[in-house]
């Protein structure tokens, strides 16, 4: 049975635009005070990574796949398969997606916390160290004054991105599979709102990112036309790459001693680099990445601050 070509494009855009792909977690949400040493935070943040780079190819990859899969019996590596590989290779670079959050946080000393981030099938493990402004709680305040601090993330996904878009066949003839581990360095500065965070802040700062990325493709039933009625099959391809992020943010706290809200923005632009595929294409990539979030916060700083006042 044929199925309609507009069809099968229209679902493969939907289930593009759904997917999470392999999304790094770089929306930043810090301010420049840390956690209190002892107090808790947690939270969940919403968000959306909108990508110049992948955004361009969502409807090329649902053209392309259509115009090579449909009504084939052998698939040979032509133009329409050219601009696929091109194009999820793109999108799973840096997909245009949404993305979620859980996290917690934790004071282990004056200046210095660390937490975990559960990102979209990502685990994410950071620190940081708070070079500027008071370290005093709600309760036993400080001098007034800028906050400011430093920190370093780290993080790894993996993504099979035609499996995720439901492109089973396609799956099966490209076996193509990403992995990536990104390091974020983070320096941020807020102003309070009332003493020490009582009503959230409002920050603002720069980050820098290094990205490694090992992929490749073990293709099954994928042939390149050699001339004549020669073809070859095309052999397995394993590469690795690495490239630099540069980027801005702000963001707010709003709420009240316990319970915030937390709207946010991240801007990154990245040359992402060369490509090799196959041997017989090479693509490079580059563009800006938009991170808007929204989110909110429990924070036990306060209760456990009250909790010792009673006590002494």
């Amino acid at each position: 049975m044929k199925i309609n070509h507009y069809y099968l494009q229209a679902t493969f855009i939907l289930l593009v635009a759904l997917a999470a792909g392999c999304t790094p977690s770089r929306g930043i949400i810090a301010s420049g005070k840390v956690t209190t040493k002892g107090a808790i935070k947690a939270g969940y943040n919403a968000s959306f990574n909108i990508s110049s780079s992948s955004l361009s190819e969502v409807d090329n990859i649902a053209e392309s796949a259509v115009n090579a899969l449909q009504n084939r019996d052998s698939i040979y590596y032509d133009a329409d398969f050219q601009s696929l590989t091109r194009s999820l290779l793109a999108y799973s670079l840096d997909p245009t997606a949404p993305t979620s959050d859980f996290y917690i946080r934790y004071g282990v000393a004056d200046r210095v916390d660390v937490g975990y981030k559960y990102a979209s099938g990502a685990h994410v493990l950071d620190a940081m160290y708070q070079f500027l402004g008071s370290t005093g709680t709600i309760d036993n305040p400080g001098p007034a004054g800028l906050y400011g601090s430093i920190g370093l993330q780290y993080s790894g996904q993996n993504s099979n991105l035609p499996s995720r878009l439901g492109l089973s066949a396609l799956s099966s003839i490209l076996n193509y599979d990403l992995k990536r581990k990104d390091i974020l360095v983070p320096l941020v500065f807020s102003k309070s709102f009332g003493q020490e965070e009582e009503y959230g802040n409002f920050s603002w700062g720069v980050v820098y990112g290094h990205t490694f990325i090992n992929y490749g493709f073990e293709p099954g039933n994928l042939y390149e036309k050699l001339g004549g009625t020669q073809t070859r099959q095309i052999k397995a391809l394993q590469k690795k790459e690495n490239f630099s992020s540069f980027g801005t943010f702000i963001n707010a706290k709003i709420g009240y001693r316990y319970i915030y809200f937390l709207p946010a923005l991240s801007i990154y632009y990245q040359n992402y680099g060369t490509y090799d595929i196959f041997g017989l294409q090479q693509e490079n990539y580059k563009g800006f990445t938009f991170i808007p979030s929204l989110g909110f916060q429990i924070n036990f700083s306060t209760i456990s601050g009250n909790t010792r006042s009673r006590r002494r």
